[in-house]
């Protein structure tokens, strides 16, 4: 499991942030506060307090070309 901190600012960053999750086998989930979504789902990303940065946790130890196709949402 590998967990990170991203930002999503606008509408066209959670298209691109979807689009490449969704070339991903694996689960990933975003977490802000007590909820927690499908990060595959436009829907469910929305439903979340995109003002803050959230919390990325992928389900698999090998992702890294996932986590090279969304490094420009995570945060340092």
């Amino acid at each position: 499991m590998i967990k990170t901190t991203i930002k999503l600012t606008s509408i066209g960053d959670v298209q691109k942030f979807v689009n490449a999750v969704a070339r991903f086998s694996g689960d990933v989930d975003l977490s802000s506060g007590r909820y927690v979504v499908d990060a595959k789902s436009i829907m469910g990303i929305f439903s979340l307090d995109l003002m803050q940065p959230v919390e990325m946790t992928i389900h698999s130890d090998n992702a890294d070309q996932l986590l090279s196709d969304v490094a420009e949402y995570i945060v340092k």
